[in-house]
């Protein structure tokens, strides 16, 4: 087998070729999700939305806990962008996330999650409701 610098760099060359194409096939979309969020310590998340994604709508559904400092209850509306995907399964997932707030009466929100697959999620919006917190959670998007 030869082992030559030029034999390595026609290798090189074809490997960041093919990454390059698979990276090039990645797309986004738009998701609108709304979370319903409860809790005294321990608490429970859970809502749905929307995936627009090559001009056509995928219905998600969502679940989650949160373990640290959870009081109260909110609805929070989230608009913005999913990455790194090549089909809508993609956006399904468990994503993670660390996270403080506090909203009395109705607060902005702002957060980004990725998942296993890469995909990614920023996400803005509004918080309504009382809620304070400061907690560990988990989030759950599944595809209906």
């Amino acid at each position: 087998m030869p082992s030559s610098p030029l034999f390595r760099a026609v290798l090189f060359a074809l490997a960041i070729c093919f990454g390059l194409s698979t990276a090039a096939r990645a797309d986004s979309g738009a998701v609108t999700l709304t979370i319903y969020k409860g809790g005294w310590i321990i608490g429970a998340s859970g809502g749905g939305g929307t995936l627009t994604f090559r001009s056509r709508r995928y219905p998600l559904s969502i679940g989650g806990l949160d373990y640290g400092l959870v009081f109260g209850g909110s609805k929070t509306v989230l608009r913005g962008r999913v990455s790194h995907i090549s089909r809508p399964s993609d956006v399904a997932g468990v994503y993670g996330a660390a996270g403080a707030g506090l909203a009395i009466g109705g607060g902005a929100r702002a957060i980004v999650l990725t998942n296993q697959k890469g995909a990614v999620l920023e996400l803005s919006g509004r918080q309504y409701g009382l809620m304070a917190n400061a907690d560990l959670s988990g989030l759950a998007i599944t595809m209906k």
